[in-house]
């Protein structure tokens, strides 16, 4: 019995010997649990998606040159994200066909909305009107190549990267007054227009005639004479036969046609508007028709260098190598690439505020009212709580009919002209 004793008691002791290690380890299991290293990375985090719903003319009558705006918006954005300029952000765009009818904005901007568009961008001029309680009231920021300054509240969602027509046209004529027109020696130039009844040529019309009222003796403001998208214009041409400076529709071709064959010779005035529709110009062998038109324009043309039109150019030939020349023969389009920019930019300015989770609808609009955009040293475009409109400053151009090109004739840029 005592050798059976003894025998188990060895054994016994063997297995405590042998179990001895994972009984304390199951003793000490609170201080051996496994810890975190504080400079492990959990894995890497998705970027934040921002949707730009593109409110555009696919099919409609401004097409042309829209898809030349969206062309742009395309590549700015792929740019953005390939250089991985806004860090911890992805940017994307869903585009809308409205086909430049106004009856089409709400549902397009509802479509947009309903796919996680976090703001609009349009290059259809009366869109913002149409869009701007819709937007106010569910605070989603709406950019707009074009704004009526009549219908844009300050401290509301709708912004312009843009040229407000009122700005442009008052900034011309103050220019021709002073150096394209002697009225001192001729007495005043008759001014008037032609156009599709439409925001901007409307706004632009308003404000030829109140700077004519508010300086008689520079201007005699003759009319602004507008049609529902008609490409007819011999009562607006007869209208028109004795001014010394039109603007004519921003579709140049049928307007200019008519007008040069009755035999009139005012000289055409415009914006870069109507360098959208180069293109058609060119092919309707009509350069000759608009040479010494004067071009109001608030970014470099494609024969100039500077910042923006130089990453204008570049991304042009990097995307488009075989059609770049033809964009560029096809005039301004793909230049709205410079309002687009600051679009990006505000939206990256948004996300280095907020940090990149954070980033949201009103972290952009919040960005958006207090942003400035230097270009090669001048502040040329900023926006307030008060200032709608980013647009500071303008120069002027000339067509060429023999280089079927325009030129720049004004060096310095101007500030714009805001009251008459």
């Amino acid at each position: 019995m005592k050798s059976s004793n003894k025998l188990w008691g060895l054994v016994l002791s063997l297995l405590l010997f042998v179990m001895l290690p994972f009984l304390g380890a199951c003793g000490d299991d609170k201080e051996e649990k496994p810890t975190l290293d504080p400079t492990s990375s959990p894995g890497p985090v998705e970027d934040v998606v921002i949707t730009i719903g593109n409110l555009s003319d696919l099919t409609g009558p401004s097409a042309s040159a829209q898809n030349l705006i969206n062309l742009a918006l395309d590549d700015l954005v792929d740019y953005f994200n390939e250089e991985n300029l806004i860090p911890g952000v992805e940017l994307e765009v869903i585009t809308y066909d409205g086909q430049f009818d106004p009856s089409k904005d709400i549902p397009g901007y509802e479509w947009l909305k309903e796919r996680g568009a976090d703001l609009i961008w349009t290059g259809v001029p009366g869109t913002p009107v149409t869009l701007q309680s819709r937007v106010d009231k569910d605070q989603v920021p709406l950019f707009a190549a074009s704004i009526d300054l009549d219908e844009v509240v300050p401290s509301g969602y709708v912004f312009g990267p843009s040229t407000p027509p009122r700005h442009e046209a008052l900034t011309l004529i103050k220019w021709i007054a002073e150096n394209d027109w002697d009225y001192e020696s001729k007495g005043p130039a008759k001014i008037g227009g032609a156009g599709w009844d439409e925001v901007y040529t409307k706004e632009f019309f308003d404000a030829m005639k109140d700077y004519a009222e508010a300086h008689p003796e520079q201007f005699e403001y003759v009319g602004g004479y507008l049609t529902n998208f008609s490409f007819i214009w011999g009562p607006e041409v007869e209208a028109l036969k004795d001014c010394d400076y039109v603007f004519p529709s921003t579709v140049l071709v049928s307007f200019v046609k008519e007008y040069r064959n009755a035999g009139y010779d005012a000289k055409f005035i415009g914006t870069f508007t109507h360098a959208a529709f180069f293109g058609p110009m060119s092919d309707a062998k009509l350069w000759d028709e608009i040479d010494g038109m004067l071009f109001l324009g608030s970014t470099q043309w494609w024969n100039e260098e500077g910042t923006l039109i130089d990453l204008t150019k570049r991304l042009l030939y990097e995307n488009h190598p075989d059609n770049a020349e033809e964009i560029i023969r096809g005039g301004v389009g793909y230049k709205a690439m410079g309002n687009l920019y600051q679009v990006l930019d505000i939206i990256k300015k948004a996300a280095e505020t907020v940090g990149p989770e954070n980033l949201d609808s009103q972290a952009i609009y919040d960005a958006a009212e207090s942003y400035t955009l230097t270009v090669d040293g001048i502040p040329r475009f900023s926006f307030s709580s008060t200032k709608r409109y980013s647009t500071d400053y303008y120069t002027v151009y000339e067509a060429g009919g023999a280089e079927e090109d325009i030129f720049r004739i004004e060096p310095e840029w101007l500030p714009a002209v805001m009251e008459p």
